[in-house]
C-alpha cells in the first residue's frame, strides 16, 4: 500500500466553511480506497488563491517540508486547479516535484506527471482553461461590485482583521510579541500554543500574521 499526503485548497475565506474541503476530501478518499493508497496526513490551504506562488502558501510549505523529512513520496489532489490555477505555477510545481522524486496524483486527471508530449500538452491546456476560468470569475465579481456600488453608492468588502469583537485584542498580542523581537512564524507558533484561533477557527501561520500587521501599519 502506498502512503500519501492529501492536499486540499479553497481560494476564498468564505469557502472555508463551505463544501469545498468536504468535496475534495471525499474524492481523494474514494480514489485512495480504489487504488491501494493510504492517506496518512491532510494539508488544507484555507483561503489561498490558486495564482499565489507555492512558496507563499503555508500548508504547501508544511507539506513540502514533511515530504522531505519522513519518507512519504506521493501527494493526492482532487484536480489540477486545486494545485494552482495559474499555468506557470502548475508547471513549476510539477517540475519541482519530479526533480525531487515525488509523485503528484490527481483524481480527475490520470498520468498527471507523465512527460510525454501529449500528456504535457493536455496538462497545459487544462491549466490554461483553469487560468481563463479564474479570470472570468474575477471579472464577474468585479462587475457585481460595480453594479452594487452604482445602485447603493457603496460596496463593502471583507472586514479587515481587528474589526470584529475580540480581534483587536489578538492584534495587540501580535504587536506585543513583535516588540519582544519574535519573527512572524514564531508569533504564529506562540499564538497557536496559547490556543488563540484565527477568524475561521484555524491555526495561525507566519504569512497571516505578517499580512495583518502590515495592514495595521497601513491604517496609521
Amino acid at each position: 500500500m502506498t502512503k500519501a499526503f492529501a492536499y486540499l485548497r479553497v481560494s476564498g475565506k468564505g469557502q472555508v466553511e463551505g463544501d469545498g474541503f468536504t468535496r475534495q476530501r471525499a474524492a481523494i478518499k474514494a480514489y485512495a480506497a480504489a487504488n491501494d493508497i493510504k492517506i496518512v496526513q491532510e494539508f488544507r490551504e484555507e483561503g489561498v488563491s490558486g495564482t499565489v506562488e507555492n512558496m507563499n502558501r503555508p500548508a504547501w510549505q508544511e507539506l513540502m517540508a514533511t515530504l522531505h523529512s519522513n519518507g512519504v513520496r506521493t501527494i493526492v489532489i482532487e484536480k489540477l486547479d486545486r494545485l494552482a490555477r495559474d499555468l506557470m505555477v502548475q508547471e513549476t510545481a510539477i517540475a519541482d516535484l519530479r526533480k525531487n522524486g515525488f509523485t503528484l496524483v490527481s483524481v480527475a486527471e490520470p498520468d498527471l506527471m507523465a512527460s510525454d508530449p501529449t500528456r504535457v500538452l493536455m496538462r497545459q491546456l487544462m491549466g490554461a482553461v483553469a487560468q481563463y476560468d479564474k479570470s472570468q470569475i474575477v471579472a464577474k465579481l468585479r462587475g457585481a461590485r460595480m453594479r452594487m456600488k452604482a445602485k447603493e453608492g457603496r460596496c463593502e468588502g471583507r472586514k479587515p482583521y481587528g474589526f470584529y469583537e475580540g480581534e483587536a485584542a489578538v492584534v495587540e498580542r501580535m504587536k506585543a510579541l513583535r516588540v519582544d523581537g519574535l519573527g512572524f512564524d514564531r508569533i504564529a507558533a506562540q499564538m497557536n500554543s496559547e490556543g488563540i484561533e484565527t477568524r475561521t477557527r484555524g491555526r495561525w501561520h507566519g504569512v497571516m500574521v505578517n499580512r495583518i500587521l502590515k495592514a495595521q501599519e497601513g491604517q496609521k
